[in-house]
């Protein structure tokens, strides 16, 4: 790992908001692709999850996700429901962002794209009580959508559909069908 890399991992954790925020976007566009550093970087970021700062845990999350492409000893089979588990964070805006991500573990390969649909899955049903449980699902279908679109495995799209039916409200079971149109 560069000199680079450890600093925007270490600003992670800052309290300065503008070395957080510079850190997070670098190391963003660093794990598009596959890293030699994902295991220099992986515990710290699986720490980070569970941080006491809701800015650590949604960059950690995101990082994570993006490192799976990252992961031929399959850490991410051991981590991901801590992963997972930061879609239901306090904050929702924090849990929005890993929502928002953890489709991209399922670029692992394909049972890492079988471990995610079967969390989005569980996920889906389970938030139909939250607060915010239409909009949590909106972003699960729009996950399947994009890891479909990387993939094109056919499973992906059948379970999205049929999570879509489960729907009762016709309002957001129309919202969601527009996600696969």
């Amino acid at each position: 790992m560069d000199k680079s890399i450890r600093t925007h991992l270490d600003n992670i954790r800052s309290e300065d908001g503008q070395l957080q925020n510079k850190a997070h976007f670098s190391l963003m566009e660093k794990t598009e692709k596959p890293v030699d550093w994902a295991y220099e970087a992986w515990d710290e970021l699986v720490e980070g999850l569970t941080h006491k700062d809701n800015h650590v845990r949604a960059i950690s999350s995101q990082l994570l996700a993006n490192l799976a492409k990252s992961d031929p000893k399959g850490r991410m089979f051991k981590d991901f429901d801590k992963l997972l588990n930061v879609t239901k964070d306090e904050k929702f805006v924090t849990a929005r962002h890993c929502l928002q991500s953890i489709w991209k573990v399922g670029l692992g390969g394909k049972n890492a794209q079988i471990m995610v649909v079967k969390g989005l899955e569980k996920r889906y049903q389970e938030c139909v009580k939250e607060k915010n449980g239409s909009l949590i699902r909106y972003d699960i279908l729009v996950g399947l959508r994009n890891l479909y679109k990387a993939t094109t495995s056919s499973e992906i799209k059948e379970k999205a559909l049929e999570l879509i039916e489960l729907e009762k409200d016709m309002k957001y079971k129309k919202k969601y069908a527009t996600v696969w149109k």
